[in-house]
């Protein structure tokens, strides 16, 4: 039988445990604060999305649509080494990062089927992965769960798919550069989404094992977990 570990689940508000990770010390303090640098980086990288949308299917400038890519992907790693570094962790942030890739991953494909750069057959296994994952919410809800441990996998797929997108823009320029940039943005897309889909299995065997051995949580009328 397939042990689930209970101490990492995230669970609703009257049920948390101290939260942490192999990439948090113990030290790191959490917060409710909403004004830190790394918060506005995350807030940056959101108000670029329609930018980069302007830039690649009004302007139709992949030159200028790579660099808004590739400075939200620095400022992606950088948040949350910032994070660290400046013990500003904070509640909202834990929602703004993981928000800003899953509306990048999203959005990006759908830009790049529009314009012809991805099949989309692609596109349809990474926007269906995301839908197949939300729908573990209520199961888990029920067991009184708001989020499994994040897989490493599952952040190597959100890597690879992130260095694919601005690699595949590159490839749309002439020349020597996009000879180079095109085959190494396929690479990182089929690496990206075979993890992608993978996490997706994983995430439902561990949703699967939370619902078999958990019990279902009663509800009080005033909303409360018991």
């Amino acid at each position: 039988m397939t042990q689930i570990p209970h101490e990492p689940w995230n669970r609703a508000p009257d049920q948390a445990t101290p939260t942490g990770s192999p990439d948090t010390p113990e030290a790191l303090t959490v917060t409710d604060r909403f004004w830190t640098v790394p918060n506005a980086l995350s807030l940056l990288r959101l108000a670029l999305i329609p930018v980069f949308i302007w830039l690649l299917m009004v302007v139709d400038s992949p030159g200028w649509a790579f660099a808004v890519l590739f400075f939200s992907g620095v400022s992606d790693w950088l948040d949350g080494k910032l994070a660290r570094w400046l013990n500003q962790s904070s509640r909202i942030g834990a929602l703004l990062d993981p928000a800003a890739d899953r509306l990048y991953v999203i959005i990006i494909p759908i830009c790049f089927g529009l314009k012809g750069y991805v099949p989309w057959w692609i596109i349809g296994v990474i926007i269906g992965r995301d839908v197949l994952l939300t729908a573990t919410a209520p199961l888990l809800s029920s067991r009184g769960i708001t989020a499994l441990p994040t897989l490493y996998i599952g952040k190597a797929a959100t890597f690879a798919l992130m260095s694919a997108f601005p690699w595949l823009l590159a490839g749309q320029l002439d020349g020597m550069i996009g000879a180079v940039c095109y085959p190494i943005g396929w690479a990182f897309l089929l690496w990206g989404v075979g993890l992608y889909v993978w996490s997706l299995v994983l995430y439902w065997i561990q949703t699967v094992a939370v619902v078999r051995e958990l019990p279902r949580v009663r509800r009080t009328p005033g909303g409360a977990d018991r």
